[in-house]
């Protein structure tokens, strides 16, 4: 056995993995992965790139390994509305859904695993966990849909900016998880993007923006690169 190939019958560029450690290959064997491995692809998009397009056949879904995707749906009169973001290591796609129901976008610049869909839908019916994985991730994606409906429907502008940095706080930066207190990233959108996100105007998300900072609850540098020294206190002012 090759060891270029192989390490302890798992293939090397899955070894150190997200998508398996995290993500839905985790539910995957070793030889099931060799299986998958055979037709995956990896590869880079860089920001703004369409990666799924609405009411298109679906024939590859994909891990993301890094960056930021962002969904929207489009109206019948061209208008989009984001309606969520997906961080590594998300599944991006729907198992047995031929056409793509939103727009998938990379926010940031994203490293994907893709495969086919008939791979992936034909080791869901041989490993029961792998289709388990699946509705535990999706049924995360509803629970989160369900928080942005709260936000929206009743958080005040600065609870929503704050909501919003809290998100990608911790799905961006790994240090950012209950036990640790800081934490940095990069914003993987627009003040424009992000005021069409939370339903606000592009002026509110920069004084909410400048009010979080002039309160030290968050620093920013290059106008994009966000520092929050205490993840308590940006909760608090999400509400949470």
């Amino acid at each position: 056995m090759r060891e270029d190939i192989h390490t302890t019958g798992i293939p090397v560029l899955c070894a150190s993995c997200e998508a398996r450690h995290r993500g839905i290959c985790g539910a995957l064997g070793p030889d099931q992965l060799l299986a998958l491995s055979k037709s995956t692809m990896r590869h880079k998009a860089d920001a703004g790139k369409e990666l799924v397009s609405d009411s298109r056949s679906v024939e590859r879904f994909s891990n993301v390994l890094s960056g930021v995707v962002k969904l929207t749906k489009t109206l019948s009169d061209g208008r989009q509305q984001i309606v969520g973001l997906q961080f590594a290591p998300d599944f991006l796609g729907r198992p047995f859904q031929a056409e793509s129901s939103l727009t998938a976008e990379a926010a940031t610049e994203v490293e994907l695993c893709s495969f086919p869909r008939q791979a992936l839908e034909r080791l869901m019916k041989e490993q029961p966990d792998l289709e388990h994985r699946l509705l535990e991730q999706k049924l995360r994606e509803l629970d989160q849909a369900r928080d942005w409906m709260v936000a929206l429907g009743r958080k005040t502008a600065a609870e929503k900016i704050a909501s919003f940095l809290l998100m990608i706080a911790r799905n961006i930066d790994p240090g950012a998880g209950p036990e640790r207190r800081r934490a940095a990233f990069e914003l993987p959108l627009s003040r424009a993007e992000i005021a069409d996100f939370l339903g606000l105007t592009i002026e509110t998300v920069s004084r909410q923006i400048t009010r979080l900072r002039g309160e030290s609850v968050i620093r920013i540098e290059n106008n994009r690169h966000v520092i929050v020294d205490d993840i308590g206190r940006l909760a608090a002012r999400a509400g949470d």
